[in-house]
């Protein structure tokens, strides 16, 4: 079996399977069971490694997946918390769950892959970013009024994936490529064509205008101005980035009317949150989420320790909904755009403290590693989780656990005597 199922060619596979996982994000809307292919063949090829190899490749790691899979037990166990009319629900979440036993199994099986194949797949993703925005980018030129016209409605221009989740993929693109560029990861010919790359990234997130991707690039660009400050003392470079950033707002709101639209849809909408009535702010986005974690903190109230389940939550916060906000008619309820106050009310006290240590654990494990990338994602993840429910769709939870589990490979035990920088 070892000469069929060589250590080579199950990294090969491990790498086919990751490039379909990132390319799936992308093109979901059309190939939708493409990231679950690749999510499935992670898991099998980390199956057959340990089973004709006879070992766990990262056996000593098992607290830091296994806090990854306890998620999973989390999820699996609001069983005995749903009603049986939402059983189906259920069901659904659990098997869009999976990714948290497929994902975190496969990897934990099998050795990591060669900094190399990690290079190429984070290349992919800025690769496939910039495509993307270019794309995004030409649609907007074509529709230009009636795009520009979107961002005064809480609206924004159309992406694939989801204008919320491509704007946080943006931001880890552009922090990829700094690293990149950092540790000198990549030929000397292709620096400046990714140089260019990541700035017309970061002035495609602001002419996108996402509020959560925006908060996750500047909280990354002060965190850089902060380590090249106190660690480093280079003041010079971290003073050319807050000029560049400076630079950067001012051209975004002189050139991007999709960002002054933006600014001051943001100024209205917070006006509304103020309003006695939610009739004035059930249809801008800033007040109905602020309306929506105020139903979900009822549903907590009433149910602290173990919550109402995540099957039962709608039915809940529409009750809350009607008790709180009567003139709000129900077409408008939303679930908390906010992870954790979503998984305040589905799981209750205990819940959420399971699920921040499950999440955040790894961060703890790598907190004396070399690791900016991982950092970077993580910050991304806490950010992207107070202002959404990102593990609550397909892409989002993509999004957040796979490349989570990339960025941990690099900080994994190998045998790898590649010169360059290993992406962690």
């Amino acid at each position: 079996m070892q000469t069929v199922f060589t250590l080579a060619r199950l990294q090969r596979a491990s790498l086919f399977f990751s490039s379909c996982v990132i390319i799936g994000i992308f093109i979901a809307n059309w190939f939708r069971i493409l990231p679950s292919i690749g999510v499935a063949g992670i898991a099998v090829t980390g199956i057959v490694y340990a089973c004709t190899y006879r070992r766990i490749a990262n056996w000593e790691m098992w607290p830091v997946f296994g806090s990854l899979f306890s998620l999973y037990l989390l999820f699996l166990s609001q069983g005995l918390n749903t009603d049986t009319a939402n059983l189906g629900e259920y069901y659904r979440d659990i098997v869009l769950k999976l990714p948290f036993v497929a994902l975190v199994l496969g990897f934990w099986l099998m050795p990591a892959m060669p900094s190399r194949y990690l290079r190429w797949l984070w290349i992919l993703l800025i690769g496939l970013t910039t495509v993307a925005a270019v794309g995004a980018t030409i649609n907007y030129l074509l529709h230009f009024r009636e795009i520009n016209e979107l961002y005064l409605h809480s609206k924004v221009m159309p992406t694939e994936p989801d204008h919320i989740r491509f704007s946080l993929i943006i931001t880890l693109a552009i922090a990829v490529g700094v690293l990149l560029l950092v540790h000198q990861a990549i030929l000397q010919k292709w620096r400046p064509w990714l140089i260019v790359t990541i700035v017309l990234l970061a002035a495609f997130l602001h002419l996108l205008s996402v509020r959560s991707g925006q908060l996750t690039f500047y909280a990354l660009s002060g965190l850089a101005i902060i380590w090249l400050v106190l660690k480093k003392k280079l003041w010079k470079q971290a003073a050319l980035i807050v000029t560049a950033l400076i630079l950067l707002l001012a051209i975004s709101f002189i050139a991007f009317p999709t960002f002054n639209n933006r600014v001051y849809n943001t100024r209205l909408d917070v006006s509304k949150v103020k309003q006695t009535s939610a009739k004035q702010g059930k249809k801008y986005s800033i007040a109905a989420r602020v309306y929506s974690y105020k139903a979900a903190l009822g549903v907590w109230r009433d149910n602290k320790v173990l919550g109402v389940g995540k099957a039962d939550l709608e039915g809940e916060m529409a009750k809350r909904y009607a008790i709180f906000y009567p003139e709000m008619e129900s077409e408008y309820y939303i679930l908390p755009h906010n992870q954790y106050l979503y998984n305040l009310a589905a799981h209750g006290g205990l819940g959420l403290l399971v699920f921040v240590v499950g999440m955040f654990y790894p961060a703890w494990w790598a907190r004396r590693k070399k690791a900016p990338l991982l950092l970077a994602h993580y910050v991304s993840i806490a950010l992207s989780f107070l202002v959404e429910y990102t593990l609550e769709t397909q892409i989002g939870l993509a999004y957040v656990l796979f490349f989570l589990l990339l960025a941990l490979q690099g900080s994994m035990p190998t045998e790898d005597n590649d010169p360059l920088w290993r992406p962690a």
